[in-house]
């Protein structure tokens, strides 16, 4: 038997703060966890003085305030026993443990039920933001500590097997990187003396100079797609399981950004700058949003091209190209500048075939990831509604 509860009921907001600069590691809040920011980011991108940063404990939960989706993922911190968060971010812990289990709170927090709950709580037109003290006022069904031990003892197995699938994709990876500097070497030293080129001799890049993007009412439920930063994998595939689309007009308004089979789509602003996704079959009309750049490929095998991208020497090198000020940005010009080495292409065809071998693997593991995923997710509506 449940019981109807409060948040606050058995919630408490703690005001630990730091005293001095890098107390501990900075972390960042995502939609899939809780993070150290020098691993997410792959380097630490907040403010240079994190005096009076909030100290988050191992247990405790935290979430980021503002959001520009309209949605709100609070997470518990799994990853490291102590760390810091913006002072902009709510971190909260368990008052009450005889009442609630944290891993029973850290799976509601993922239900839909929740962000449902939260929605009418959203303040703000362009980013929303939903305060603590608004928050903690959603109501839940608080089964028997037992019966949360079950809920937790299922979830949390179907979550290794999603985990250990994703771990498999993630193997795949890591076997096609190694197989890139088996042929070619490395990216930074060019240890195999391969000719180097400019990016703009081998490719075309195409955005839109001053662009200040699309507003909500050129947006439509159907259409051409439109793909940004989302909808881009960390091996450089897409990922459209959250398609954005465009009203025909905009669409037709920029046929130089008209997405191509085998087009190259690169993050150009943002945390996640440098972040490609390659265009690999026809996906139908499609154009860009303002925070990335189209590399259409001239002179270079779109494979080769994408992997050299997701290689960690080349995300190193992204950085070193950033050239923002109030955030992290590569111009056009400065990624048609940047130096890459160029194979033969016949070195690169065989490269691209034996990726092609390892992709078929990889559709088999990412079939039964789903699979997994679908499950977990209708445990979910069972168990939170």
């Amino acid at each position: 038997m449940s019981m109807k509860s409060r948040l606050e009921s058995f919630l408490r907001e703690t005001a630990e703060k730091t005293t001095v600069n890098n107390q501990y590691p900075v972390l960042t809040s995502s939609k899939t966890g809780l993070y150290l920011q020098s691993n997410y980011f792959n380097k630490q991108v907040a403010s240079q003085d994190n005096k009076g940063y909030k100290i988050i404990r191992r247990g405790q939960f935290t979430y980021r305030a503002m959001s520009d989706t309209g949605e709100f993922f609070p997470n518990m911190l799994e990853c490291t026993d102590v760390g810091i968060v913006s002072p902009a971010y709510p971190v909260f812990e368990i008052s009450r443990p005889e009442v609630i289990l944290s891993e029973y709170l850290k799976y509601y927090f993922k239900s839909s039920s929740f962000q449902q709950s939260i929605a009418s709580f959203a303040q703000g037109s362009t980013r929303t933001s939903v305060k603590f003290a608004k928050m903690k006022t959603v109501s839940l069904d608080l089964p028997s500590i037992e019966q949360q031990k079950t809920v937790v003892k299922v979830l949390d197995k179907t979550k290794r097997i999603i985990d250990d699938r994703e771990a498999l994709l993630k193997g795949l990876d890591n076997l096609i990187k190694a197989r890139f500097v088996e042929m070619f070497g490395s990216i930074k030293s060019n240890d195999k003396g391969w000719n180097t080129v400019q990016l703009k001799d081998i490719a075309d890049v195409r955005g839109r100079v001053g662009w200040k993007g699309y507003k909500k009412e050129d947006l439509r439920e159907s259409g051409p797609l439109v793909l940004g930063a989302t909808h881009l994998t960390d091996s450089g595939e897409l990922d459209l399981s959250a398609p954005v689309y465009l009203s025909r007009e905009k669409y037709e308004e920029s046929p130089e950004i008209v997405l191509q089979k085998n087009d190259l789509i690169f993050t150009q602003r943002g945390n996640t700058i440098g972040k490609v996704g390659l265009v690999a079959e026809d996906i139908g009309e499609a154009t860009i949003n303002p925070c990335v750049l189209i590399l259409r490929p001239l002179n270079i095998h779109p494979v080769y091209f994408k992997t050299y991208f997701v290689m960690d020497e080349t995300k190193d090198d992204m950085w070193m190209l950033n050239s923002g000020s109030a955030q992290p940005m590569i111009t056009q010009k400065g990624i048609g500048e940047y130096q890459l080495m160029i194979p033969p292409i016949e070195l690169q065809n065989q490269f691209a075939e034996f990726v092609k071998q390892v992709d078929k693997s990889k559709v088999v593991v990412q079939k039964a990831l789903d699979e997994a995923q679908l499950l977990f997710d209708s445990l979910m509506q069972k168990y939170f509604g």
